[in-house]
């Protein structure tokens, strides 16, 4: 039989999903250990006996991870290796009522702005002290910044509102106050973040404000690149692009998930534009920001989705070019507006059409990546593996996009400084260069 542990409680933080997750967690990390609490971020061994699961519940393959994790920590609990499991995020905002029932092992779940709640737990409070402090769980050098929380779009396939809620804009001066803060600590990258950037400020400064928060960001000291996540095409403030083309430090680097490429399916997904609307905000976004790269993500299979559809979306990856692509398979998500619509395509054809577009992008790719083979590009350097040092071009974001591989072999780097690279050779989604 376990007998009760005497030692100081150790928490661990496993985080799932996006990268918003990943800045909750980061503060639910602040909070504890600005409280005297002993906190690790995704720890394998450490001898924590406090699990805190910050799930994801975005989509089918998400969801199932999360249950999975958490029944891991489960049995890890039966075992007698941990003491407590607490649940936090999308996942346990969603199905609170449900896990509650189903896992009963689990000491509490929470919602994704429950933290005030999940510190009582631990006998502490919410130090508002700590606002625009944050220890960051990447590597120091680049950051991710959340600037906003939750969502007003209602798109037809997507269930974030239902776990982050409506629009909050954070205001300007506690994002500045962040940024400053992480520059002293020696970040050069920050990556803004929101469900839809280009809303920003509508809701507290009753105006599209992103280009002013980009301007105050573009001022602070020691920031060398900001970069844009997350951009809604409809209603998209084009003074984001002129301050883009003005400040050197803003990246020519734009992620704007525009999910379809026909304008049927644009309808039927709420989205509130049409392919040739899209089509001139690219041609202008490109016109105004020359070389920018742009980073898409699509869906295949929604409900309703036919042949000619998908032909549609082919067509216009082909035609659009994209420097970086991903693509999902439609998720049949309960309590959003496509559910009442027939899931009518098969898995196995949305897969088959996301990996027809997936290699259709890997050629996109592969010539853009052949014309960069001979100039000279900025490249941050990110990490040293397998014999080479590791970084990203501004066209570039972490784990997602591109990575610039460097023979380590008779040169020096040190993580996290920029160097300038000639670039050597390319594939699909690499390239290699020497400084």
């Amino acid at each position: 039989m376990k007998t009760k542990s005497i030692k100081k409680d150790k928490v661990n933080i496993v985080t799932l999903g996006c990268s918003k997750n990943l800045v909750d967690s980061e503060e639910i990390l602040t909070q504890l250990r600005g409280n005297g609490i002993k906190v690790t971020h995704e720890a394998k061994k450490d001898g924590a006996n406090i699990v805190i699961i910050n799930t994801c519940g975005f989509i089918d393959n998400a969801k199932q991870e999360s249950i999975d994790t958490i029944l891991r920590y489960v049995d890890a609990k039966e075992n007698g290796e941990v003491d407590k499991v607490y649940v936090t995020g999308c996942l346990s905002q969603r199905y609170k009522d449900e896990l509650e029932v189903e896992i009963p092992a689990v000491d509490a779940f929470f919602g994704t702005r429950d933290l005030p709640m999940l510190l009582k737990k631990f006998k502490v409070n919410y130090k508002q002290e700590l606002v625009g402090e944050r220890i960051i769980t990447t590597a120091n050098h680049y950051a991710y910044l959340k600037i906003a929380e939750g969502c007003d779009r209602p798109c037809s396939f997507c269930a974030i509102p239902l776990m982050r809620g409506k629009h909050v804009s954070k205001p300007i001066d506690e994002i500045i106050k962040e940024a400053k803060n992480l520059a002293k600590n020696g970040t050069k990258e920050l990556l803004l973040i929101a469900q839809d950037l280009t809303y920003y400020g509508l809701d507290i400064y009753k105006k599209r404000n992103l280009a002013d928060l980009l301007r105050n960001l573009s001022d602070v000291e020691g920031i060398e690149w900001i970069r844009l996540h997350y951009a809604f095409p409809a209603g998209f403030p084009m003074d984001v692009l002129d301050v883009m083309a003005e400040r050197p430090n803003i990246c020519n680097y734009l992620d704007m998930p525009l999910q379809h490429g026909s304008t049927r399916m644009l309808k039927l997904m709420r989205r509130g534009i049409t392919r040739e609307k899209t089509e001139d905000l690219i041609y202008k976004i490109r016109e105004k920001v020359p070389g920018i790269a742009l980073r898409t993500t699509l869906i295949a299979g929604h409900a309703g989705e036919t042949e000619d559809d998908f032909e549609d979306m082919v067509d216009f990856v082909e035609q659009s070019r994209f420097e970086r692509l991903g693509i999902f398979t439609y998720s049949h998500e309960e309590q959003t507006h496509a559910y009442g619509m027939d899931d009518n395509v098969p898995t196995e054809v949305k897969q088959e059409r996301a990996n027809i577009v997936m290699e259709l992008q890997e050629q996109i790719s592969f010539q853009k990546n052949q014309d960069k083979i001979g100039q000279h590009l900025k490249v941050l350097i990110d990490r040293k593996e397998s014999g080479n040092y590791v970084g990203r071009t501004e066209f570039d974001s972490p784990e997602v996009d591109n990575e610039v591989l460097i023979e380590a072999k008779d040169t020096y780097l040190r993580i996290g400084d920029f160097v300038n690279v000639q670039i050597t050779d390319a594939t699909e989604f690499d390239l290699y260069g020497k400084v």
